[in-house]
């Protein structure tokens, strides 16, 4: 729809227009998995803060129809580009 906005006492006439996000990025994680642990090396550089790298990490783990669990802990290793995931349960 059509929006007026008041920038410095002036008027602009703006329309909202929907875009597409390019959403989500694909990458190959090497895993050695031991009871409750499991150690990631070779994690991919990407430009997204070390903090959204661990949320990535504990969500692509989290997902149990992947063989996953609940994620206890994230340990990330930005200039390794290593990981330990921790999971509540062993299995």
């Amino acid at each position: 729809g059509k929006h007026a906005v008041n920038l410095d006492s002036k008027i602009a006439d703006v329309r909202v227009k929907p875009f597409a996000l390019e959403m989500g990025v694909k990458f190959e994680l090497h895993v050695t998995i031991s009871g409750k642990k499991i150690n990631v090396s070779e994690v991919p550089e990407l430009s997204i803060p070390e903090d959204w790298m661990r949320d990535k990490l504990e969500l692509n783990f989290y997902k149990s129809e992947q063989g996953g669990g609940e994620v206890e802990n994230v340990n990330y290793d930005k200039q390794s580009r290593t990981a330990v995931i921790t999971f509540l349960r062993p299995g």
